[in-house]
């Protein structure tokens, strides 16, 4: 798995390519709980198009994420769900639960 982050105003946008599981989780959630709780950054969006697989170690970092987002005020969007992604967070009952877009644009605006 790889993340990259790119900052727009107020928003930081992760980049996340590959596999999301036991061994790459602990990457995601140290970045997402860096932006909510450290740098205090009030919309984090993950891009998630080019993740092929997530786990339920992933599924677990991103509902941290957004328990943290939502303590602090803060939102916690993902937008570009590929089909085995949908379907672990629909399995997980947690599709109605992240606020999530097709693309990015959609993601970005307020």
């Amino acid at each position: 798995m790889q993340i990259s982050a790119r900052r727009l105003d107020k928003t930081t946008i992760f980049d996340v390519t590959g596999d999301v599981d036991l061994a790459t989780s602990p990457e995601l959630r140290k970045a997402l709980l860096h932006e909510l709780r450290d740098a205090r950054i009030p919309r984090v969006i993950l891009n998630l198009k080019a993740v092929r697989y997530m786990d339920s170690s992933g599924v677990a970092s991103l509902v941290e994420g957004l328990k943290v987002s939502r303590d602090s005020g803060a939102k916690l969007i993902l937008y570009g769900l590929t089909p085995s992604v949908r379907e672990v967070l629909q399995l997980s009952k947690l599709l109605k639960i992240f606020e999530i877009y097709e693309n990015e644009e959609q993601a970005i605006s307020p």
